[in-house]
């Protein structure tokens, strides 16, 4: 398995977190989340855009809000593409609503499609993504937007 090191890179901020909230004697009272894509849309369309993502991804959300997580999917040109982030969670005081942000590093666009993506070096690059979700009990959704390219609708369960 030649993307290992993304694992390795998620364990260790994982770790890394834990080790910071055990030292500050705190309750974890977070969620994990496992998400799936269940509707893409691409702004411009072209005959070789995938909107079948096939994504599985796994999150830990921390109470603080902090998330951290992988995802693995097939990218706009059916490349088996993998995402390794850290970010933030705002939740809503009001409603089961929240806004998220996460960074990290996008792998998998290589060949002819390289340049589909900002600063890919080495067919890794930095990403920033937002999204907008909606939770009812374990279920959510999340509105992701994809740069200026495509909208994703994902769905899951928090446990």
């Amino acid at each position: 398995m030649k993307n290992l090191w993304i694992y390795g890179l998620l364990l260790m901020a994982q770790a890394s977190h834990a080790l910071a909230l055990e030292g500050a004697q705190q309750e974890d009272n977070g969620f994990w989340y496992v998400q799936t894509s269940v509707y893409t849309k691409h702004y411009s369309p072209a005959p070789d855009h995938n909107n079948n993502q096939d994504l599985i991804g796994l999150e830990r959300n921390e109470a603080s809000g902090w998330v951290f997580g992988a995802a693995t999917f097939r990218n706009s040109f059916s490349q088996r593409s993998n995402y390794a982030y850290a970010g933030k969670r705002y939740e809503s005081a009001s409603y089961p609503v929240y806004i998220k942000l996460t960074g990290g590093l996008l792998e998998g666009y290589s060949g002819k499609y390289q340049d589909k993506i900002p600063l890919n070096r080495f067919g890794v690059a930095p990403v920033i993504i937002p999204s907008l979700g909606a939770h009812y009990g374990p279920l959510a959704a999340e509105l992701v937007l994809l740069g200026a390219n495509a909208v994703m609708i994902t769905t899951g369960i928090r446990f």
